[in-house]
């Protein structure tokens, strides 16, 4: 008996059996669930400030400086030595020196020593401050401020990078006229930085003619970051 149609049939359904299983196991590798994401490590948020703990920041100091509290108004005008009222050129650009503040709350301390006159202070805002620096820093690159026989010049430098906090520098050169028309400089590096709430300024303001030299020029920038670092605990 010729069995060529059974073998035939029989490759057939084996065939089909095999295509059969392999398309249940492709079914099965589609409709495997995909492995879960990796969860974003947490990015802590910055720790509250303490406006009391700004006194910290002095142990950058060098040996040989006597530190005082700072009871000024907490502006960078004011740790320029410049009095009120002070006339800005343009305007608008008072705002990144003389943020609006609680100058009744403010804590700072000012040091002076034969590198120049180191300054820190802290106080709250009493509106948002760092949105008005921010929409301004891009309109006020230079300007001038005028009090009293003072003029200073006031040029926009970056500042230093902390997590968390905007920060702007400005470099100043003063000349103020004296008795007798004699004209005497000065020379400030000025930083801010805006925290959760509060604006902290630092400044060192040095005279080009002193017989000792000044500190280092990354002096009030570096101390920026330390008094934030001691604000925050």
């Amino acid at each position: 008996m010729d069995d060529r149609p059974r073998r035939a049939w029989y490759q057939r359904r084996v065939r089909l059996l095999a295509l059969c299983a392999l398309a249940a196991a492709c079914a099965a590798c589609g409709s495997a669930p995909a492995p879960a994401p990796t969860p974003a490590p947490a990015v802590p948020s910055p720790a509250a400030v303490n406006p009391a703990r700004i006194d910290r920041s002095r142990s950058v100091l060098p040996a040989g400086y006597e530190v005082i509290p700072y009871t000024g108004r907490p502006t960078a005008t004011a740790l320029w030595g410049l009095r009120d009222p002070a006339l800005v050129d343009p305007a608008q650009c008072a705002e990144l020196s003389a943020p609006s503040v609680d100058a009744a709350s403010a804590h700072g301390w000012s040091a002076s020593g034969p590198g120049g006159i180191a300054c820190a202070v802290v106080a709250p805002e009493t509106r948002d401050a760092a949105a008005s620096a921010g929409r301004l820093m891009a309109d006020c690159p230079r300007w001038t401020v005028s009090s009293g026989p003072t003029t200073a010049t006031v040029t926009q430098v970056p500042g230093p990078a902390i997590e968390a906090a905007p920060t702007m520098g400005m470099r100043t050169e003063a000349a103020t006229v004296v008795e007798g028309g004699t004209e005497t400089r000065s020379h400030a590096d000025t930083f801010v930085a805006h925290l959760e709430g509060y604006v902290c300024l630092v400044a060192l303001v040095t005279d080009p003619g002193a017989p000792h030299p000044a500190l280092a020029p990354d002096f009030a920038s570096n101390l920026l970051a330390e008094t934030v670092s001691a604000l925050r605990g």
